[in-house]
């Protein structure tokens, strides 16, 4: 018997200390990276984008791979490539954790679109309150002290 799944990720993480590191001019070679790290585990990316101190993957993961892996993977690998390729000399790496949410297929449109609008978005709310606010709507307790 084959296993299918379908499970719409929102992977989000910060750099290091949120520091506004990510230079957009160059930022689409990092998620075209991101993008290739995804393929090589059989996920299916379906948006990737972000701003100067944050990134959000929306994106399909394979069933044999654990999510916390696949996070731990891109982390460790897209530093690497950041900082080999000196794509943003001033990167310092990427924060400990990471937020991550699930989705029906149908709210599929709604997040592309959303990621797709990152840089208009965070005009108005910086990435805590847009962090807290996407762990409030999906009922996720948190501590302060690990949102500073």
């Amino acid at each position: 018997m084959s296993t299918y799944t379908q499970i719409l990720y929102q992977i989000v993480f910060s750099t290091k200390h949120r520091e506004k590191t990510l230079e957009l001019e160059k930022i689409e070679k990092l998620y075209h990276f991101i993008w290739g790290i995804l393929k090589n585990k059989n996920c299916h990316l379906y948006r990737i984008g972000g701003v100067e101190d944050h990134i959000h993957i929306i994106t399909h993961i394979h069933p044999s791979i654990a999510l916390s892996s696949l996070v731990k993977d891109i982390k460790l690998v897209s530093s690497s490539y950041i900082k080999s390729e000196q794509l943003f000399p001033n990167f310092s790496g990427w924060q400990n954790g990471y937020g991550a949410f699930t989705y029906d297929i149908s709210a599929k449109n709604n997040l592309v679109n959303y990621v797709n609008n990152q840089v208009a978005h965070h005009k108005k709310l910086d990435f805590r309150g847009e962090y807290i606010k996407l762990l409030k709507k999906h009922g996720i307790e948190y501590d302060e002290e690990y949102l500073i």
